[in-house]
């Protein structure tokens, strides 16, 4: 028998994400246990979370839109959390040249205001790498793109489907507004070797993600 074709992969990458959704939504409320305090000297409510119809300068187009699904369950879990007052939650699919065959990209998360951003962007993947199936195969490390005063977070994650081993990173940013966690995929990286994934162009990619996606209120 010949080999599925090389789109096929990417079918089963787009279904491995869809899990990774739900794992990151349950991540997020990590948020509301990391301690106790008192609700006080919460940041001004400034940015909001948005989901464009296309991302990185147009390369991605939104293909499907899961905040009022996905993303009902964190708003859900967060409510009465002391050190996060989350507005509304924003998750998306996007699609490489409006292809899913060719690449997709994830962006899960919600916006308000938001205490321990450190802890909160760190439990963010912490979660990814426990879901079932998934491997953390390059620990998180943090990057600032272009000396930007904004952290991002970023690992690299391995499944196995079918005997084929899929490679992409998992990135995250957390700031007083905005918190969201990032995943590209495409045909070209599904199949790289973990040590060969581009975790600081990775972060990159999702620092410009989080400057089209977040907009002033």
């Amino acid at each position: 028998m010949a080999p599925p074709p090389k789109k096929r992969r990417i079918g089963l990458v787009l279904g491995i994400v869809g899990g990774v959704v739900g794992v990151v939504v349950a991540a997020v409320v990590a948020l509301a246990v990391i301690g106790a305090g008192v609700e006080s000297n919460f940041p001004e409510a400034e940015y909001q979370l948005t989901l464009p119809k296309t991302l990185l300068d147009g390369r991605y187009e939104l293909t499907d839109d899961l905040s009022d699904t996905e993303g009902q369950k964190i708003e859900e879990e967060m409510d009465g959390a002391w050190d996060a007052k989350v507005t509304d939650s924003t998750v998306g699919q996007y699609a490489l040249g409006g292809d899913e065959n060719e690449g997709a990209l994830l962006v899960s998360g919600m916006y308000g205001r938001f205490q321990n951003t450190d802890e909160g962007r760190d439990s963010m993947l912490k979660g990814v790498g426990e879901a079932d199936g998934l491997t953390v195969a390059v620990q998180p490390k943090d990057f600032r793109p272009g000396g930007s005063d904004v952290t991002v977070t970023c690992e690299v994650v391995t499944q196995k489907e079918l005997g084929t081993t899929l490679t992409y990173p998992v990135c995250a940013w957390a700031d007083g507004n905005t918190a969201a966690v990032v995943a590209e995929i495409t045909a070209e990286t599904v199949t790289q070797s973990p040590s060969d994934v581009d975790l600081e162009a990775a972060a990159e990619t999702t620092l410009k993600v989080r400057s089209e996606t977040r907009k002033a209120l």
